[in-house]
């Protein structure tokens, strides 16, 4: 009987060491992607910003009226 309480003792030692462990690498994760957001975040300003660029670029190039000159 009292191998058994130690047995379950042990067990229990166990689980709250892994819950502990759990819980430190649910903490790492959710800095993790904290960090990931954040750089996500800038990553997609910088493409706005480079799209606008481009757009602005693109609007000072004039338009093709689509005849083409011929030389004789």
């Amino acid at each position: 009987m009292i191998s058994e309480f130690h047995q379950l003792a042990d067990k229990v030692t166990r689980l709250a060491g892994l819950a502990d462990e759990l819980r430190r690498e649910n903490a790492e994760l959710r800095l993790n992607v904290a960090s990931l957001r954040a750089e996500n975040a800038e990553l997609a300003q910088r493409i706005d910003e480079a799209y606008r660029r481009v757009s602005a670029l693109l609007a000072q190039i004039p338009a093709d009226s689509g005849e083409k000159e011929e030389t004789a």
